[in-house]
């Protein structure tokens, strides 16, 4: 073949990996069966957002959003109200009437409302945020992996996070818009993932058998914040802390750390073997957000089979339970 032909070819099959997504896979490891990487770059969704199978959801404040965002994308707010009881609630979270916060929707909720999005069970999603004025900022990072989370559970597989989030993309001098796309609803129906969630009964009878989890900051973890869902820890879970996943660079960004540097941060809790992949892992936290963000990590990621988020987390266990402190 002469040069000149060849280079054509080259550029020809750079230019189709680039359309199909697979650029957005050098960073991150794609769990199997995925159609997008679990960690998408700003270059990645600037060179794809014309897609038209993808969905960006943006679950910013509506003020946030209104002054600015990502063209094509949609506000769903990850909060839209707030009580002292249920805690803060939208279509992603629901409270309980014994106020337990963060808890996941009912799954027919959840069908209607991602139906009303348009999103169907072969669409890809990228999840813009960023963090929230008077909160941890990590918080609102967070809340991403919480969002693709509930969506993988309610069966949409091809979910994304978007790393560095709004603040990333806007201190590129990406192109923003206050345009508010028109939404082309469609019926939704899936089942959900019923060994996802595991209650607090469950996890108890695992104790000594799974591994479990704190993904709170190691304060909580030894009982020396003070924090509201009690002093300690569960009995014989480990501390991994969530604000280990993200680097917190000097442009006060927060991008998420690369899969092999992830691999190493948790290989001396859960291990470094392959049969390590499949063990049953149980995550918890304060009241469920950090415990979402390991989830998503170690299953999309990283590639572990056995990974279970103990919803009511922290909050819940000490009603009923003691918190040890090693």
């Amino acid at each position: 073949m002469k040069p000149g032909a060849l280079l054509t070819l080259l550029l020809t099959i750079l230019v189709a990996f680039s359309i199909s997504g697979c650029l957005g896979s050098i960073r991150h490891e794609a769990h199997s069966g995925r159609m997008i990487d679990p960690i998408v770059s700003t270059e990645w969704l600037d060179a794809n957002s014309h897609l038209e199978d993808l969905f960006i959801i943006d679950i910013r404040d509506p003020v946030d959003y209104a002054a600015g965002h990502i063209p094509g994308s949609i506000n769903e707010p990850f909060v839209t109200s707030n009580d002292s009881c249920t805690g803060p609630s939208s279509n992603w979270i629901t409270g309980t009437k014994d106020c337990v916060w963060l808890e996941i929707p009912d799954g027919n909720d959840l069908f209607r409302f991602i139906g009303e999005l348009g999103i169907t069970k072969d669409s890809r999603v990228v999840i813009v945020t960023s963090p929230n004025p008077n909160e941890p900022p990590l918080f609102g990072i967070a809340n991403a992996l919480r969002v693709a989370d509930t969506l993988i559970y309610a069966g949409v597989k091809n979910v994304a996070a978007l790393d560095g989030g709004y603040p990333k993309w806007a201190l590129e001098g990406r192109s923003t818009t206050k345009e508010v796309p028109t939404l082309k609803s469609s019926a939704y129906q899936s089942e959900i993932n019923k060994t996802m969630f595991v209650s607090m009964d469950y996890v108890n009878k695992q104790i000594g058998k799974a591994i479990i989890i704190d993904a709170r900051d190691e304060i909580d973890y030894s009982g020396q914040s003070g924090d509201r869902t009690g002093g300690g820890h569960i009995s014989t879970a480990v501390s991994l802390p969530a604000a280990w996943i993200w680097n917190h660079n000097p442009d006060g960004t927060y991008t998420y750390k690369d899969p092999k540097t992830l691999a190493e941060l948790i290989s001396p809790v859960i291990g470094r073997s392959e049969d390590s992949k499949s063990q049953e892992i149980i995550v918890y936290c304060g009241v469920g957000g950090y415990a979402s963000a390991w989830w998503y990590i170690l299953t999309q990621v990283l590639g572990y089979d056995g990974v279970k988020i103990y919803d009511g987390s922290a909050q819940e266990w000490i009603r009923d339970h003691d918190m040890v402190i090693d």
